[in-house]
């Protein structure tokens, strides 16, 4: 299949600026308002195929990183009950394949979170290529996807009748070649 190439396309090995990038998730609490967090420690590599549907990505997150803007809630979310932080100390993603959806792209790939491997799907968006202040190379994607946390073993303990089934993830990726 034949996929239309966004303007700018490099094909290359791009590492993700964990700097300029952001890892972050939502989830329904008490089913009337959403709470937000983010990992801040993580790292990964794009590869863009010199056809798109080539491409792959894998990343690493290290799960006590977690920040939702409360100590409390991530010593909580660090526990058994949420992401066992102790146990498994990294979620990974690693794709399996890169679809065309449109104009878009869907990446599949496999998640593994408090040691359960599921596959889930990304919803890709290629921002662009460019070269960044000092002259290099540069890429920017956004992605998402949604997961259910009972599939992931997050049952959240005596609070998890209060959060949602699904969890949101957002990225934000600005990579560049090494």
């Amino acid at each position: 299949m034949s996929v239309s190439v966004p303007p700018g396309y490099t094909a290359g090995t791009w590492n993700i600026d964990p700097i300029h990038s952001e890892v972050s998730f939502s989830v329904k609490h008490l089913g009337i308002a959403k709470v937000r967090g983010r990992f801040d420690s993580f790292e990964g590599q794009i590869v863009t195929g010199e056809n798109p549907l080539d491409s792959s990505v894998t990343a690493t997150i290290q799960a006590s990183s977690v920040s939702t803007r409360s100590e409390q809630r991530d010593a909580h979310l660090r526990t058994a009950e949420f992401l066992h932080t102790e146990e498994f100390p990294e979620m990974k993603f690693t794709s399996t394949g890169v679809r065309a959806n449109g104009d878009a792209f869907l990446v599949d790939g496999d998640l593994s979170l408090r040691g359960v491997t599921r596959p889930v799907t990304l919803a890709l968006e290629v921002n662009g290529f460019g070269k960044g202040y000092q002259g290099g190379a540069m890429a920017g994607f956004s992605a998402s996807t949604e997961i259910s946390r009972t599939e992931f073993g997050i049952t959240g303990g005596p609070a998890g009748s209060m959060i949602g089934e699904t969890i949101t993830i957002t990225l934000e990726a600005e990579a560049t070649q090494p």
